[in-house]
């Protein structure tokens, strides 16, 4: 027998970033607490809007699960005394076994006699144990930030107003704060703020709806979705998509209201990133495009009531934008007083970290990295990269970026082009601050990422100088993004860039700040880089032992790995690979550190040594030609090769023979046969 049970928690309006989470752990605390009373349950449906949070699951058990237990106790030697008495060993265990002395049986095991009890515990009634779950589950339901309220010692996203609690159509009692659990739910604050009662999720969904309140996020955001796109269509435009904006204005509303308003036209000079960024950062509006893109002068808004009058709410919503386009407006004109290349002088009192200096050294430092990047890959573009890491970070002394942080980079290439700067070196001046986030757009000229990998090379390297290093919880200077931004730039532009030169050239240049020896913070950076590098590459379709056998051979160059990933991951298909596998394996573990000395071919008097030396010879100036073609595909194939070879050495030979002269012979040509893969892969890694 089952029933279902229906969990709201009504409160006052949870920030929108809260609510996924805290339905996520609703869902988790309440079915852990559910298996450990043996309550065995269904179908789990979760809801939520601003103003409350909602679980129901279906066919929870009428009573817990019976539970049958053999629990072995103390050893028999200690349990009784030499007169056969119960010690307090024994006596502790009957009692916390809440059974009588006498009742203990003995059981022998591989380790002796020990005390045994085996027993039945029935199941109890659900309905009891959820009076003392379900104020666990609520307790324990954590968020960013938490509050108290009147004197209760209780803390939750916001105050609550009301619980609803029912199985099987009964309200189970419990208290939490000051408020007793019921089967009243209300509705929309505004529009329906009565009260209605609950006696299942049918019902509960039902009168909500009548009560101008939808609690089902999905159903809720398709509702938005069809409103924004029937008004683009009438306003003769397309919705600029933001998916981000989508999920938070949901947990915004219970009821929602799409609404389009207008942008006065003198607005539309400023540049189309602000204007987005003013309506969408702080008024949560969705802007529409035409057919090429162009931002059109209008923008929807998500209500959260019913107006009687949609154009008094519109015209609120023109008024409040209109303000602060104002702002915008009037910073815009401001900056342009000044130029770009002028606020340079500026960060030399911006502290860009304590220990690291200002803003204006920082800028020093990954001027000359992006120089030195632009002179080994694009000699032609020496002096635009000087010149756009050089305005790159200018704007930050700009009102416009002070009173939208966000800007950054928008606002240095827009007031590059007003001043008539290279295209390209304004270009940079944004791009240099991308990617701005895991899998997101990266700088579509050598320009931008040239400057972009100096500035987030010189970020690591500065911290890990001063000792601001990542912890497995913490990383405040976004340290693993702007490696994973390093490594993505390289990729993506197929840069032959070595990561320890690159990481020792940074690390030189904060000669001045580093508070450690540079050998070892050089080595620290590029154990955290590579570690970003495998990180990224088992998000992809290569095996995870391919990736360590490859990088644990050798990290320097990123692509250059990448290549020798591909090419190892694609000999992996082949049918006979395991068998390759393991011949190279043991290769590697006989010869451990391996022994650098010629092989003496008078030595090798087994045909089998003489056929493997041999072949070895036909390979190995092939083998050299095509690794420093970066062929690895062709190199490991012809590698390949010698898998035969080798398993008949080993067949045949007994390497660790007591002959010292020809032990070595024979360990010296191994090393050769290993010296073939050694800078491809480490086979020992492969699985």
């Amino acid at each position: 027998m089952s029933a279902e049970l229906f969990l709201e928690l009504g409160t006052e309006e949870i920030p929108a970033g809260f609510i996924p989470v805290a339905l996520k752990d609703l869902q988790q605390h309440l079915c852990q607490e559910l298996e450990q009373a043996r309550i065995s349950y269904g179908e789990i449906r979760t809801f939520a809007t601003p103003r409350r949070l909602a679980i129901t699951i279906s066919d929870v058990a009428l009573q817990q699960q019976r539970q049958e237990l053999e629990i072995t106790g103390p050893p028999a030697r200690i349990a009784f005394d030499k007169d056969g008495n119960p010690t307090k060993a024994a006596e502790g265990f009957a009692r916390t076994n809440d059974v009588a002395v006498e009742d203990l049986q003995r059981i022998e095991t591989d380790k002796g006699e020990y005390l045994f009890i085996s027993k039945v515990i029935e199941g109890g009634e659900s309905k009891t144990e959820l009076e003392q779950i379900l104020p666990r589950v609520v307790g324990n339901l954590s968020f960013k930030k938490s509050m108290r309220w009147k004197d209760l010692d209780v803390r939750f996203a916001r105050p609550m107003h009301w619980i609803v609690a029912v199985y099987n159509g009964e309200v189970v009692p419990f208290t939490f704060g000051d408020l007793t659990s019921g089967n009243c739910s209300r509705g929309h604050r505004f529009m329906a703020p009565g009260e209605f009662t609950v006696s299942g999720v049918a019902e509960y969904l039902e009168k909500a709806e009548q009560h101008h309140v939808i609690p089902e996020v999905d159903k809720r955001r398709k509702i938005i979705s069809a409103q924004l796109e029937e008004l683009a269509q009438k306003l003769g435009g397309k919705l600029n998509p933001d998916e981000e904006l989508l999920e938070e204005v949901s947990f915004l509303v219970e009821s929602p209201q799409a609404l389009a308003g207008s942008i006065e036209e003198i607005f539309l000079q400023l540049p189309p990133e602000l204007l987005i960024t003013s309506m969408r950062e702080h008024q949560r509006y969705f802007t529409l495009v035409d057919d090429q893109g162009k931002l059109l002068p209008n923008f929807i808004t998500i209500a959260n009531t019913h107006a009687k009058d949609p154009q008094v709410v519109i015209a609120g919503n023109e008024r409040v934008l209109r303000a602060r386009l104002s702002d915008a407006m009037f910073f815009w004109r401001e900056d342009q007083k000044v130029s770009l290349e002028s606020r340079l002088e500026a960060l030399k009192k911006v502290v860009y970290q304590a220990k690291l200096g200002t803003s204006f050294e920082k800028v020093e430092r990954f001027t000359k990295l992006a120089v030195e990047l632009a002179e080994q890959f694009a000699p032609e573009k020496v002096e635009q990269t000087r010149r756009a890491a050089i305005l790159a970070k200018c704007d930050l002394e700009t009102g416009m970026v002070y009173e939208f942080p966000e800007l950054q980079g928008v606002m240095g290439r827009e007031y590059a082009l007003l001043e008539g700067e290279d295209s390209a070196v304004a270009t940079a001046i944004f791009e240099h601050y991308l990617p701005t986030q895991a899998g997101g757009q990266l700088p579509s000229d050598d320009l931008g990422a040239f400057v972009s990998l100096a500035d987030k090379i010189d970020t690591i390297c500065g911290c890990f100088s001063v000792g601001l290093i990542p912890t497995g919880t913490a990383d405040p200077y976004a340290l693993r993004r702007s490696a994973i931004g390093v490594l993505a730039i390289i990729l993506d532009r197929g840069y032959a860039i070595s990561i320890p030169e690159l990481v020792a050239q940074s690390i030189e240049l904060l000669e001045a700040k580093r508070q450690r020896p540079a050998e070892e913070i050089v080595a620290e950076v590029v154990r955290f880089i590579r570690l970003r590098l495998v990180n990224m590459l088992s998000g992809d379709t290569y095996p995870a032992d391919v990736i360590d056998a490859v990088l644990s051979a050798s990290f320097a160059e990123p692509i250059d790995a990448l290549e020798r990933i591909k090419a190892l991951s694609a000999l992996k298909q082949r049918d006979d690979f395991d068998s390759l596998a393991v011949a190279f394996k043991r290769v590697g573990n006989i010869i451990k550190g391996g022994l650098d000395q010629p092989v003496d071919q008078s030595l090798l008097t087994d045909q089998c040594e003489q056929v493997l030396f041999t072949r070895l010879q036909e390979v190995q100036a092939e083998v050299a030609s095509l690794v420093a073609d970066r062929n690895y595909a062709k190199a490991l194939d012809v590698i390949a090769g010698l898998g035969k070879p080798v398993d008949d050495f080993f067949d045949s030979v007994m390497v660790m023979v007591d002959d010292e002269v020809i032990k070595k012979n024979r360990l010296a040509l191994l090393t050769q046969i290993s010296g073939l893969f050694s800078g491809i892969a480490d086979f020992k890694k492969i699985a």
